[in-house]
């Protein structure tokens, strides 16, 4: 792979090597995380804030180890094994587990497009755009972005957008947010409402999805980083999980200043009712500007870190070309997989009226995978590194108790956002 000859062993390296080093690994975990910040992930923070004020804040920032814990274990195991998610799986335990795996997988990039494509419907209705138009375009310049680029292209380009999401930093800004009341909510937890537990739940079953960790594993082996770069790849992982929970407390804060203060009951489940509340606060021309800068941002770099890492995962099992540094023609599967994810995701968001019931049905999926996602990669990060990298120990139990928190009460938010439930 051409994305293989940036990384090479050398003498120790200098300072200013050291900075050249991290700048050239930098990317995987930073597009992942600012992927993790999607469409669906930004309306939960913003219920939270409308619902609760500032009682749920702290737990972004006690998210940002959680979910650095979880996508560490994706680095070491891309680093040290060279291989991606679904082809480790395949050669650990077998085809068998490997299938059911990227099965899985499946379903959740293709939910996770519906996701992201609605919020592009979102958008588009902003500008009285037919959804049909919005999403179409979105979807073309996915597909070109893919089909066009090499891995360092794309990973560039998923960079540029995602870094659209820091526009909710300058929301939360204007949004005037009293100092005095998130001190207050920062000490208040009333953990005894059910309520405000449900999106306790919702919050944690927000921050890991199932095709992040597909997604970082095999863009570390597609790009090419060597155990030499571990501690370099660890510190884009951090930077991401830090920029990605501050990102979901800018909306939590921007929405408990504004909508939680003023009308706590407002409907915010899809991008157009959350526009809708927040964009007075902001001034109608300018603050559609950068409320859909915003929202376009989140949900195309997730669109783009979903949709590959289906690709990946399918390619890892059943042995066809999958990497971004080959030409379409030479790794025809890889890019069909991805355009028919693409496709797929953008004619329901078209076809189908009902985007509340859908998003919902998503997270509920996504939910109920991630236990099953979670379980191999803890399973993997035990038999299938190199022994002086394998959990042990202490850490060994604090990634259980992580994994067994976030998997469980990610289930629990799933199932408690159904109708009736």
């Amino acid at each position: 792979m051409s994305s293989t000859r940036a990384f090479s062993k050398t003498n120790p390296p200098t300072h200013r090597s050291r900075w050249e080093i991290f700048l050239a690994v930098l990317g995987p975990g930073l597009v992942v995380m600012l992927a993790d910040t999607d469409v669906g992930s930004i309306i939960t923070a913003a219920q939270s804030g409308a619902q609760w004020g500032f009682k749920l804040l702290l737990l972004q920032f006690i998210l940002m180890p959680i979910l650095y814990i979880v996508q560490e274990l994706t680095v070491r195991l891309g680093i040290f094994t060279g291989k991606g998610h679904g082809e480790l799986i395949s050669e650990t335990f077998g085809k068998g587990w490997a299938y059911l795996s990227v099965a899985g997988l499946s379903v959740a990039t293709t939910g996770a497009l519906l996701t992201e494509f609605s919020g592009v419907a979102g958008v588009s209705n902003l500008y009285g755009l037919p959804r049909s138009v919005g999403v179409a375009l979105a979807a073309a310049t996915l597909l070109t972005i893919v089909w066009t680029g090499s891995y360092r292209r794309v990973e560039r380009i998923a960079l540029i957008m995602g870094l659209f999401e820091l526009v909710f930093f300058g929301i939360a800004w204007a949004s005037h947010p009293s100092i005095h009341e998130m001190l207050n909510g920062l000490l208040h937890a009333p953990i005894t409402n059910d309520d405000y537990m449900m999106l306790v739940a919702a919050n944690i079953g927000a921050v890991i999805m199932p095709w992040m960790v597909f997604y970082q594993q095999s863009a570390v082996a597609d790009k090419g980083l060597h155990p030499e770069h571990y501690r370099h790849a660890r510190w884009d992982t951090a930077v991401g999980a830090i920029i990605t929970q501050a990102v979901m407390a800018a909306v939590l804060i921007a929405t408990a200043a504004t909508i939680g203060r003023l009308n706590p009951n407002a409907p915010l489940n899809t991008v157009h009712q959350l526009s809708e509340a927040i964009i007075p606060y902001l001034g109608d021309t300018w603050g559609r500007i950068v409320f859909s800068m915003g929202i376009l941002g989140a949900g195309m770099v997730a669109a783009i870190v979903a949709s590959l890492a289906g690709a990946w995962g399918w390619g890892e099992v059943t042995g066809f070309r999958h990497s971004l540094e080959h030409h379409p023609k030479d790794a025809p599967w890889f890019y069909g997989i991805y355009t028919a994810i693409i496709v797929a995701g953008a004619a329901a968001v078209i076809t189908i009226p009902d985007l509340v019931s859908l998003d919902i049905g998503v997270e509920v999926m996504n939910a109920l995978l991630l236990p099953m996602v979670l379980g191999f990669l803890v399973a993997l990060s035990i038999k299938a590194l190199p022994a002086a990298h394998r959990l042990r120990g202490p850490y060994l139990w604090l990634v259980l108790f992580v994994v067994i928190l976030a998997g469980g009460l990610g289930v629990y938010g799933g199932l408690t956002s159904l109708p009736g439930l």
